[in-house]
C-alpha cells in the first residue's frame, strides 16, 4: 500500500466527520465514556480469531474461505473508495474501529500475511485472524484455514521481528502495553458440530462440546499470557441462530431464528465468563475480560428498525440467504446483485454484518470492554 494511502487513513476519525470543536467534543464523549481515572496508554491492538475480524490473512493461504474480490470491500474507505481487502464485509470490521478509537493513529488493523505491510506497520497493530477458524483444530481443518495454535506461532514470529526492529526493551513495552482482541467460536458450532462436518457431534453432547471449547479457550489465554499479553478481551458469541443462513435453513418450517443454536451460544458465553473469572485470579498482572455482545446484537437482529436498519433477516449480497465468499462474489457482475445501500441491512452476506452493524457493535464493545482497560 502506498504511504500516502496509509497516512490518509490514519487521519480518519472513528465515528464522526469534521465538525466545529464544541460539537466534535459533544459527539465523541458518549462514545468513549472514559472512567474518572485516565486510561493507560495503549501501544497496539493485536487480533486473533475468525472471519468476524480477519483482515485478509486468508488471501495468502490455499482455502476457499476468501473474500478478496467484489462486491466485498465496496465501501472500504480510501482514495477512490472501495477495495476488497479480504474482510468479510462491505467495509471495515469491528476491530478496525477499535484501532481508531484507541488512538493508534489509523482506522484499520492490517493482516499479518498481507505483503503490503511490514513490521513498522504492525508495531501499532496486527491481525492474525483467519476466516473459518475455530477454537477446535478440527474446525480449522474443515476449510484448511489457520488454526489458533498457528495464530500463536505467527504471534511469536511477530515478537521476534518486532524486537529486531525496535530493540528488545521497546518491543517488550509494545507487547505488554497492547490490547488483545479475540473473536472466535461461532464456526465450532455452525461449521463443525451442528453441520456434522466432523465427528464431534458423535463424541460430545452440546454441553460437553461447550466445555471442551472453553477448555481450549483457557489454554489459549494462558499461552497468550505467557507470551506477554496482559490486557485481553475475548468476545462472546452472538445470536448465531439468527444469522440469515440459519433462518434460511428453517424456511420449510416457517423460518425464524434457530433457538437451539442461540441456547448453545448463551451456554458458551456463560461458561466462558466463569472460566475467565477464575483464570484472571491465576495470572498476576493480567486483565482478562469477556466482551459481552449477545444481548446487544440480539436486540439489533430482532428489532432492526429500532437501530435504523430495514432488514435483518437477509443479507445485502445476492438473495441474502446462503451467499458467503465465492457465492456472494458471483453476484458482483449481476445488475442489482447487491442492495444499493448496505447501511439499511444488518448483514452484508448470509453470515457477516455490514460495516454499519460492525460499527454499532464496536461502539458497544469499546464502551464496555476494549476502551476500559487500565
Amino acid at each position: 500500500m502506498a504511504a500516502a494511502d496509509v497516512h490518509a487513513r490514519r487521519r480518519r476519525p472513528f465515528l464522526i466527520t469534521v465538525q466545529p470543536p464544541q460539537l466534535l467534543l459533544l459527539l465523541f464523549l458518549p462514545l468513549v465514556a472514559p472512567p474518572p481515572v485516565a486510561r493507560a496508554r495503549v501501544t497496539a491492538l493485536i487480533v486473533f480469531g475468525d472471519s468476524t475480524v480477519d483482515a485478509g490473512n486468508n488471501n495468502a493461504i490455499p482455502t476457499v474461505v476468501r473474500s478478496n474480490f467484489p462486491p466485498y470491500g465496496r465501501d472500504f474507505p480510501g482514495p477512490g473508495g472501495g477495495r476488497a481487502t479480504g474482510r468479510f464485509s462491505n467495509g471495515r470490521v469491528a476491530t478496525d474501529f477499535y484501532s481508531e478509537a484507541l488512538g493508534l493513529g489509523r482506522g484499520f488493523v492490517p493482516a499479518y500475511l498481507d505483503p503490503g505491510y511490514g513490521i513498522r506497520d504492525f508495531a501499532i497493530g496486527v491481525c492474525f485472524a483467519s476466516a473459518g477458524s475455530g477454537l477446535d483444530v478440527a474446525t480449522s481443518r474443515v476449510f484448511r484455514v489457520i488454526p489458533m495454535w498457528k495464530q500463536l506461532e505467527m504471534f511469536r514470529e511477530y515478537k521476534a521481528r518486532l524486537a529486531a526492529h525496535l530493540g528488545a526493551a521497546e518491543a517488550h513495552a509494545v507487547v505488554s502495553g497492547a490490547v488483545y482482541a479475540i473473536s472466535i467460536g461461532t464456526n465450532d458450532y455452525i461449521e463443525n458440530y451442528f453441520a456434522l462436518t466432523t465427528t464431534r457431534f458423535l463424541e460430545f453432547t452440546v454441553a460437553e462440546y461447550t466445555e471442551y471449547l472453553v477448555g481450549l479457550a483457557r489454554a489459549f489465554l494462558a499461552e497468550l499470557y505467557a507470551l506477554g499479553a496482559r490486557r485481553i478481551g475475548f468476545t462472546g458469541l452472538g445470536a448465531m441462530g439468527c444469522l440469515p443462513l440459519e433462518r434460511a435453513r428453517r424456511a420449510a418450517i416457517g423460518g425464524g431464528c434457530d433457538e437451539g443454536y442461540n441456547v448453545a451460544a448463551q451456554g458458551f458465553n456463560a461458561a466462558l465468563a466463569a472460566m475467565v473469572a477464575e483464570l484472571g485470579g491465576e495470572l498476576p498482572g493480567a486483565d482478562v475480560r469477556v466482551a459481552e455482545v449477545y444481548g446487544f446484537f440480539e436486540g439489533v437482529v430482532r428489532d432492526p428498525a429500532a437501530h435504523g436498519f430495514a432488514r435483518a433477516d437477509v443479507g445485502c449480497c445476492g438473495t441474502g440467504t446462503y451467499e458467503m465468499g465465492y457465492p456472494c462474489g458471483a453476484w458482483a457482475a449481476v445488475p442489482g446483485g447487491t442492495c444499493p445501500d448496505a447501511d439499511r441491512y444488518v448483514f452484508w452476506d448470509a453470515v457477516h454484518p455490514t460495516e454499519r452493524a460492525s460499527r454499532l457493535v464496536a461502539e458497544h464493545l469499546f464502551n464496555t470492554t476494549f476502551g476500559r482497560f487500565e
